[in-house]
């Protein structure tokens, strides 16, 4: 019985793991992310940290802020703090992820005010235990996303969606592929996003970014009739297709 349960608790977590990877995967190749995994009992709730690299919204922008880069086609683009939380459970997605990020979130806006809410003034970096790479001495916003295996609940979106915590929430529905095997790793193409879901305060954090689900005309008959494996999310921004561009993060892997 006892082998049983250990058996049981290292299926979970080799799921967990594998589900993160899933999950990097994605926002690396397609929302324009850098990130580490975290991992450990001393993460803080926290399962990926790093950046979401976005144009600035105007040209009046503090383009000369420290920590800005310019992109493969030479677009500047500033950095958003990215704080994300992954589970792969069977049940659906409760408020109670909910509420643990925003108590995560309004820790680290805490302890630096201004990283939550002005990011153009000074300010000092994460606090430990969240200070895994060196961050210039400026200040940035933090954004909080959730991934999920198995689909939010009504009251899970109605929850983020009020919230003045800058969410997105994304489905990440297991495949069939994956299902074979817990750890398999798979292509950026391979992977089928059920929902993607910004709140208002994260729309106004970022505009005139705008999250548009983009149908794959290469698709068959039959996986059009699957609301997840017709196409993918896409950004855009000010009416364009946005190209999904970071640098490469540091592999200092902890797990």
């Amino acid at each position: 019985m006892a082998m049983s349960r250990h058996a049981s608790k290292l299926s979970a977590v080799h799921r967990g793991t594998a589900f993160e990877q899933r999950s990097l995967q994605l926002l690396q190749t397609h929302f324009s992310m850098s990130l580490r995994r975290v991992g450990g009992k001393s993460d803080g709730g926290i399962d990926l940290i790093g950046w979401w690299w976005l144009p600035f919204a105007t040209e009046s922008d503090p383009i000369h802020r420290p920590g800005a880069l310019p992109d493969s086609n030479g677009l500047l683009r500033r950095r958003i703090r990215v704080l994300a939380q992954c589970k792969a459970e069977k049940k659906k997605f409760t408020p109670k992820y909910v509420r643990e990020m925003e108590g995560v979130w309004h820790l680290q806006a805490r302890s630096s005010p201004s990283l939550a809410a002005h990011p153009s003034s000074p300010t000092p970096s994460l606090p430990s235990p969240l200070t895994y790479e060196p961050i210039v001495p400026d200040a940035y916003p933090i954004v909080a996303l959730l991934l999920s295996e198995s689909p939010f609940s009504q009251s899970t979106a109605l929850h983020a969606y009020r919230s003045t915590v800058p969410f997105l929430l994304i489905h990440l529905p297991c495949s069939s592929s994956s299902s074979n095997s817990s750890a398999a790793i798979m292509s950026a193409s391979d992977i089928e996003l059920g929902t993607v879901c910004p709140n208002p305060t994260l729309t106004e954090l970022v505009k005139p970014l705008a999250f548009c689900w983009e149908r794959n005309p290469s698709a068959s008959p039959s996986m059009k009739t699957d609301v997840h494996a017709g196409g993918r999310p896409g950004l855009w921004w000010q009416g364009r297709k946005l190209g999904s561009w970071a640098p490469e993060f540091p592999n200092t892997d902890t797990t």
